[in-house]
Order: structure tokens, then sequence, then C-alpha cells
């Protein structure tokens, strides 16, 4: 954990395209209340296959112009080609980007063969011969481990392959036990990995929602979060008050402990985010 202590703080959210004129709305006005806090990056989530690629470009685009913000779009490697993504990185570069979260991703509905990358530290190697430092590269981290790992000794060295192929930070996926993630870095540190680890934040509001996407990333919710969540029914009030509770004490704990920053998965909604960082008293950046 000692190494995380001295890399300098950064906050950052993410989003994820729009797919209909309403929700395109609802995203603008999301990335507009959220661009006073300043955060170090927006991320942009990017679909397997490339299957939201011109709506990542389009977010991209409209956030950075209308804001300001660093963006780092997410550029997901499983089911393409070399020069799918060589394509990608140049346009990237004519728009300026100089950040992008590099993933491996999942597989695409209906396609049997990964493509030319079967792995992220490929995706990580490829952009170094490309682009040399243009880009400042993030990767995902998994304290509970991915849920297609054999094990967690076959998961740490995963990880450490991204690194070692030229990751500069790494996000982690969401989770809401904070002594994973400590024991995580622990485990890092025993195998010399030095780059910034920092937490992925997921706000709680919407139980049904959260047990979806945690059966589907291996991201575990613990049982006496599970049960209250279960207990409050459709009392929706409740629940938020209660999730955005649990995740300020989350966050209270992990930035107290070292974490270099937190990146909230926003979900393209601005209030929960910004009640935790008004909570946590988190200083806004001053723009460039």
């Amino acid at each position: 954990m000692k190494s995380q202590k001295h890399f300098p703080k950064a906050y950052s959210v993410e989003f994820f395209p729009a797919k209909s004129e309403d929700s395109a709305a609802r995203l603008r006005e999301t990335y507009t209340k959220l661009a006073p806090l300043n955060p170090c990056f927006a991320s942009v989530t990017f679909g397997a296959g490339g299957s939201t690629q011109e709506r990542t470009f389009d977010t991209v685009r409209e956030i950075n112009q209308q804001t300001g913000i660093d963006v780092a779009p997410h550029l997901s490697c499983i089911g393409s080609t070399k020069q799918s993504i060589r394509e990608i990185l140049q346009t990237y570069k004519a728009q300026g980007i100089r950040h992008i979260v590099a993933l491996r991703g999942d597989m695409p509905s209906g396609m049997r063969e990964a493509g030319e990358f079967r792995y992220a530290n490929e995706l990580v190697a490829f952009i170094r011969a490309e682009s040399g430092d243009h880009f400042f590269i993030e990767v995902a981290a998994y304290p509970e481990f991915h849920p297609q790992a054999p094990n967690a000794r076959a998961d740490l060295l995963n990880f450490k392959r991204k690194v070692e192929a030229g990751a500069d930070a790494a996000i982690t996926q969401y989770f809401y036990n904070a002594d994973a993630y400590f024991h995580f870095l622990d485990d890092c540190e025993r195998l010399g990995v030095d780059l910034p680890i920092v937490p992925g934040i997921m706000p709680i509001t919407n139980h049904t929602q959260l047990a979806r996407f945690s059966d589907a990333c291996g991201a575990e919710i613990p049982r006496w979060i599970r049960k209250r969540l279960e207990s409050y029914g459709d009392d929706v009030k409740s629940l938020r008050a209660f999730g955005l509770d649990v995740t300020t004490e989350l966050c209270r704990t992990l930035v107290d402990g070292g974490a270099p920053g937190l990146h909230f998965y926003t979900m393209n909604q601005a209030g929960p985010t910004t009640t935790i960082w008004e909570r946590l008293g988190i200083e806004t950046r001053q723009p460039a």
C-alpha cells in the first residue's frame, strides 16, 4: 500500500455514449453539471468489437469541446484487427486526444474468434509501438479478480503484463470491500508493480441494476449491503440514501488509506457523484 501514497490524487469520472436523442440530452446535462468539479479526466466507454465506435468518437469530441475536460476514450481490442486499432489511434491523435483506457473487452455476441488481439497487454504494447509516448494509457485492475481468471495468481500476473507492456496507470473494477483493494495493492507491491491504481467507484442507486452488473463482472456485493438493499423494496429514496452513505464511507476509507484518487462510474447521472464528491470535500482541480 505504501507505493500508492506518493502518487498525486486524481479524481475522474466515466460516461457511456448515448443511444437516443433523449439519452443524449441526459448525458449533456450530466457532463455539464459535473464539469465544474474539474475532474482530472472523463473516460468514455467503447462497445465490444467497436459496437459503439462512432458514438464513442462523437461523445469524446463533444465533451472535450463543450467542457475542455481531458477525455480518455476506452479502446477495446477483442474482435478487432491491428489496422482497425491503428485507424482509431490515428483518429484520436488528429483530435488531440492524449489519454486512452486500453481494455481487452468482451467477445461480441455471435463472434467466435478473438481477432488479432487476445489480451489487453497486447493492445498496450501495440499502442506503444504505434504511438510511442503520445498516449497516457490506463488499464483495468481487478481487486476481486477477473471472473474469467483461473486463479488469483494468474490474474495478478496478467495485470503485471499490462504494466510491463507500457501502462501508465490503472483503474479498478468497482468493489465495496476496501480490504480487497488494499490486499490487491500489497500483492502488486510484492510483484514489483509501481503505478497509480485508482479505485473504481459505483454509487448505489438501483439494486436490481447493481446486482445484474455485479453478477456479470464478478464484483461482490457484501451480504450486509445486499440484505439492506433488499429490505427497502420499492422505497427508492431510502435505498439511495443508504447507498450514498455506504459509498461515501468506502471512498473515505480508501482515500484515507492512501488510494491515489477515485474514478466514478457515473452511469450518466450527475447527482450521486456530485453528492459524494462534496461530502468528501474533494478540492476541485483548477482548469489549466
